[in-house]
């Protein structure tokens, strides 16, 4: 009997410390599972938007968090409408398609006009002015599948810039190659902009392979012809905000740690690794740290509105904090895939916190990279209005331009395992960095 009874009680132990090792990661996976199920798709100023602030609030103060509140704004938002795209000639093809954020709608019946085809955003620069009147330009690029996502901004460009271009050419439309990795027939959204001076004209993405498609017909040198239909368009003084919370330190005179995701999407999914993840990581990872001791500063959660139609929530909340000292800042907007490099923006004096940072993420298989860390769009305005140091945690993004801004950015595309490493790699820099008594300061 002793020896049933000395069993169960190691059972027992081993039952109680498996659930409280579960504990952080399940923060991380039930965050992102409920706000994608729960609430969903949350557009920048939609009534979906101001649900997930709401849900927000609840979850983060029932997590124990204190001074959780919102720190309210208005956007010009997109409200998407019908969309449709077929290719008329030379041969007749549905083409899958999605309006780019503040497009402009088409004329009531659709735009039908000659497609013009640019291999690529400088073929388009070099179009004589006014050669596009009348006509829909179409942008191709050739966009790679890259770990560090560096292939985002260079051929990103054909989104943020080509619309703009191709109106100040004369074009009555713009349709461009998704941006994005993948070959499935789902055309990835994202906001345009439009120069000042410019008006705005209808703008879309389409699919990869119907870009192929296209490609493929341009080449033959055939006349092409396009009937589209794209009717969202801008809306002014739409409500959004910033949902803030914190783990308070046991020095509030020490500037906090800031860390970051946002709490917005596009309106094609749930929005799961865009950025419900990047929510539930951080969350999970202060809580962790906090369950180690009372840190000596506070650790102030930021999940950010409105970030996908313009970076309005982290501009925000640099003009309602410009008061604020802040020590260091960080953001998690990259998916949920492993965490694999890390990189710093510290200054010489802060060399031992680097290589204790340092030493300590190696066991989790992530080395120091070259380069300086950025930290992320929603605390790029208050870190360059403060000079704040920052550390970046940057996730493998193989397989992240396959799911952004697509209907495909669901939950069953998390990997737990690899959401769970994300959520240890948090959880060491923050145990480190909100323990550090002297000053934080970047090069």
């Amino acid at each position: 009997m002793k020896i049933l009874a000395r069993a169960a009680a190691l059972s027992a132990l081993f039952l109680s410390t498996a659930a409280i090792a579960q504990t952080a990661p399940d923060v991380a996976w039930d965050i992102t599972a409920d706000l994608t199920t729960e609430i969903g798709a949350r557009p920048a100023g939609s009534e979906q938007e101001a649900k997930a602030r709401d849900w927000a609030v609840k979850r983060l103060t029932a997590l124990g968090f204190k001074n959780v509140r919102v720190e309210p704004f208005t956007v010009t938002g997109f409200v998407r409408g019908a969309e449709t795209a077929e290719l008329t000639a030379p041969y007749p093809h549905k083409l899958h398609v999605t309006a780019l954020g503040y497009s402009a709608p088409t004329p009531k019946g659709g735009l039908k006009a000659e497609l013009v085809y640019f291999p690529n955003l400088d073929a388009l620069k070099a179009a004589p002015e006014g050669s596009l009147k009348g006509k829909i330009a179409f942008i191709d690029h050739a966009m790679t599948r890259t770990q560090d996502g560096s292939s985002y901004g260079p051929y990103g460009a054909a989104r943020r810039q080509g619309p703009g271009i191709a109106a100040s050419k004369g074009a009555s439309g713009v349709v461009i190659r998704s941006i994005g990795t993948d070959m499935h027939r789902n055309p990835h959204t994202g906001a345009t902009s439009w120069p000042a001076g410019t008006a705005a004209i209808p703008a879309g993405a389409v699919s990869l392979p119907d870009a192929e498609l296209i490609a493929r017909i341009a080449r033959t040198g055939k006349p092409m012809t396009m009937t589209l239909v794209l009717e969202g368009k801008a809306q002014a003084d739409m409500p959004s905000g910033n949902v803030i919370a914190e783990l308070p330190g046991r020095d509030p005179s020490l500037p906090p740690i800031l860390i970051a995701c946002h709490l917005d999407s596009w309106d094609l999914s749930t929005g799961a690794f865009d950025d419900a993840a990047g929510c539930g990581i951080i969350t999970a990872a202060a809580l962790r740290a906090q369950a180690k001791g009372q840190p000596l500063r506070t650790i102030r959660v930021l999940w950010a509105g409105a970030e996908e139609i313009g970076v309005f929530g982290g501009a925000a909340y640099a003009r309602a904090n410009a008061g604020q000292p802040h020590a260091l800042a960080m953001e998690s907007d990259f998916g949920a895939d492993r965490v694999w490099r890390v990189r710093f923006n510290l200054s010489p004096a802060n060399k031992p916190l680097r290589d204790k940072l340092t030493a300590a993420l190696a066991p989790l298989g992530i080395a120091a990279g070259a380069g300086k860390a950025n930290g992320g769009a929603d605390v790029t305005a208050i870190i360059a209005a403060q000079k704040l140091a920052v550390i970046d945690l940057d996730q493998d993004g193989t397989r992240y331009f396959d799911l952004h801004h697509t209907p495909d950015d669901t939950l069953d595309k998390i990997d737990r395992k690899q959401l769970e490493q994300n959520v240890q790699a948090w959880t060491v820099v923050l145990e480190i960095v909100a323990n550090e008594p002297g000053p934080i300061s970047p090069e």
